[in-house]
């Protein structure tokens, strides 16, 4: 295909189909609602495009790597909400390959119509990056498992159906070999969510318990006490879309307004060279995360395992998004301190704009300052979310280079 062409068509529709509101509020940073988003993803899936990197046989456009990439890119620079990155890119991958054909048949066409939405259950208060000591526990009680044990940064299990959740079934294993993989119904009894609250006041994260609660065998995805090996599988998907590189390009759009909107004594910070040094230097890094990225795309596309050293790109690209969001806070300066709590979920025309004067004739505050160290200090989790920096050096040195 061409796929100038491609990104086109993929342009056009993002331009044309996405509602303003809904793009200057992804655009600044602003909290969307549950129904903006929902109303975005109906539009994807109406055209075919809701899960980007699954095969034609279970709904997906069955695009190669480069379009996959092309899409992802076009999304992020033209200010469309992200996917559900965890149905689409995590749980649905997992199930496809290693789901019985009655999962496939029963989940992927629900996930894929928008009929249920997913979380993954993974980290636990006493176990995070060290998943292997997970201690949420499943009984095996006839043709059900009695599950007790509680989920922790759950990201939005508030909104979710199902969750993909490990547990562990053999207490007398070694750690990783006594774990299994379940999927669970939200609306079962015994299951509870209380709220995880951001700084910049987003309810995104969460906590789950379950007590009690009772989930039938025949929703094991893999043997029992192998669940170890469908989760690799799942972090390797997902530390390949934590390589960030569609977020990244977006908050490098935003640097960009930013440089050409910020004086400094006079000078717009595009011609200032701590500005100009700092922003190419983000720029070189973002093009070689996403040359690597789609080297890796590639692997994937060729039925190859992704190895250990996919980790890498966790690693750089949740840098990159810290070092994006410092370079943002820098370029404003103090007139970003301020936080405004409502001001990140609430935007209309109360919203300041560039032109709007201050008080006191002073200049007009840019119009990114009001979320601006808020989103800094929530990148601040992007090096712990998905296993932290420390742990993820330390797998490469082990895993990779053999140290």
């Amino acid at each position: 295909m061409d796929l100038q062409a491609f990104r086109l068509e993929v342009r056009d529709f993002v331009r044309t189909q996405l509602p303003e509101v809904v793009r200057e509020k992804v655009r600044l940073g602003v909290e969307l609602s549950r129904s903006e988003k929902r109303e975005w993803e109906v539009r994807l899936r109406d055209k075919g495009w809701i899960a980007p990197s699954w095969p034609v046989k279970w709904g997906g456009p069955g695009w190669s790597p480069e379009q996959r990439t092309i899409f992802l890119e076009e999304m992020s620079i033209n200010d469309a909400p992200e996917g559900n990155g965890l149905t689409f890119e995590m749980v649905g991958p997992i199930l496809i390959t290693y789901g019985t054909p009655e999962q496939q048949q029963r989940f992927l066409p629900r996930m894929v119509s928008l009929e249920e939405v997913w979380c993954q259950g993974y980290s636990e208060p006493n176990a995070g990056s060290d998943l292997a000591s997970l201690s949420t526990r499943a009984v095996r009680e006839g043709d059900h498992y009695i599950v007790n044990g509680s989920k922790i940064w759950t990201s939005n299990a508030h909104n979710s159906d199902w969750i993909f959740c490990l547990v562990r079934t053999d207490p007398q294993a070694k750690p990783q070999l006594g774990i299994s993989a379940l999927l669970i119904d939200m609306k079962l009894p015994g299951v509870s969510v209380q709220p995880i609250i951001g700084i910049h006041g987003w309810r995104y994260f969460n906590q789950v318990f379950f007590d009690n609660v009772k989930v039938p065998v025949d929703l094991r995805v893999g043997a029992e006490n192998q669940g170890w090996t469908v989760a690799k599988g799942l972090l390797d998907h997902e530390r390949l879309n934590l390589s960030r590189v569609g977020e990244n390009r977006r908050r490098l759009a935003r640097l960009q307004r930013v440089g050409e909107t910020v004086h400094e004594a006079g000078v717009l910070l595009r011609d200032r060279p701590w500005f100009r040094r700092r922003y190419r230097e983000l720029e070189v890094r973002l093009e070689t995360l996403a040359a690597t990225v789609m080297r890796y795309r590639r692997i994937a596309e060729s039925g190859e395992g992704l190895g250990p050293d996919v980790g890498m790109l966790k690693l750089v690209g949740s840098r990159l998004v810290q070092d994006m969001e410092n370079l943002t806070v820098d370029a404003i300066g103090p007139e970003s301190l301020p936080y405004d709590k409502a001001a990140h979920s609430q935007w209309g025309p109360a919203w300041p704009q560039l032109d709007d004067p201050h008080p006191q004739g002073l200049p007009p505050r840019n119009e990114y300052a009001i979320t601006a160290a808020s989103r800094r200090f929530v990148s601040r989790g992007y090096t712990i979310a998905g296993g932290s920096s420390e742990v993820q050096h330390n797998l490469l040195a082990k895993q990779v280079l053999d140290l």
